[in-house]
């Protein structure tokens, strides 16, 4: 009898143990996953040995066909516009080449001015795309998030004055902190500001909050001219603009700054009410 009971106890120890086991590898495949999919890798693939890993293969392929297919559409939205940008000064100083070779009534100190100058544009709009592309990666350490907003704020006051525009700071305590590159964040807020200011805004008001999680999400408010739906769709796409002059780089930039920190900037909302952008770091 002895014998019977220790061999149960084996048995459901030796059950007990397997699917601990057998949890802990399936744990470590998710995981696996997980890691795979923070880092961009997707070349990896499970043996179909059971249904788990022919889960896991499956959500890979979907993922992986998702991914190309943004990655497909952003490409496709970045060479419009870079295509844009090129021709337009491009056509113009192919133009006035021609014409100043063939008319020699034109005057041709004046036209080699007008060249230089759109040849000076496009020097400054490859500039751009190479400050885009070329981000350093984040010097981080604790840094409180009101002295980030703050040091931006300070920044812009003049700016903030001479157009009218009041700024209101709102939760902006100083136990809450994020772990960043306080110059990179900064350059986010510099950016949002004076997009709020050219919008017309009369009232700024950056807000933040802290989840028990230990995420913080930032609020970048105003009451300036809102953003048309279709321009949502399309205002992070780097060297879109719908401003004169606007380099069309710095919401992208901002977005690239925030993947680096492991977060996101977002359009939350924008009608005749407010404009809200929405940074979440943690």
């Amino acid at each position: 009898m002895i014998m019977v009971i220790i061999a149960v106890v084996a048995f459901l120890i030796g059950g007990v143990l397997g699917a601990v086991i057998t949890f802990r590898k399936s744990a470590a495949k998710v995981d696996y996953l997980m890691d795979a999919l923070e880092a961009g890798e997707m070349n990896f693939r499970f043996k179909e040995s059971n249904a788990l890993n022919r889960a896991l293969n499956r959500l890979r392929k979907i993922l992986e066909k998702f991914r190309q297919e943004n990655e497909t559409e952003s490409w496709s939205k970045l060479i419009r516009v870079l295509t844009h940008e090129i021709m337009n000064t491009v056509t113009p100083i192919a133009a006035l080449s021609e014409a100043l070779a063939q008319d020699d009534s034109l005057d041709k100190k004046a036209g080699l001015e007008t060249i230089a100058a759109s040849s000076n544009s496009l020097i400054n709009f490859v500039n751009s795309y190479r400050s885009l592309s070329k981000i350093s990666k984040p010097a981080k350490r604790p840094v409180p998030i009101a002295g980030i907003v703050e040091k931006a704020v300070s920044l812009n006051l003049k700016y903030l004055e001479d157009s009218g525009v009041k700024c209101t700071l709102k939760g902006l305590y100083n136990d809450i902190m994020i772990y960043a590159d306080e110059g990179q964040i900064s350059q986010i807020f510099i950016n949002l500001i004076k997009n709020a200011v050219q919008a017309q805004s009369k009232n700024i008001e950056i807000s933040a909050e802290a989840a028990p999680s230990g995420g913080v999400s930032v609020f970048v408010s105003d009451d300036g001219l809102p953003v048309s739906h279709e321009n949502s769709e399309q205002i992070f796409v780097p060297f879109y603009t719908t401003k004169s002059g606007g380099s069309g780089i710095g919401l992208s930039l901002s977005r690239q700054i925030m993947r680096l920190h492991n977060g996101t900037i977002d359009l939350l909302q924008s009608d005749n009410e407010k404009t809200t952008f929405v940074l979440r770091f943690g």
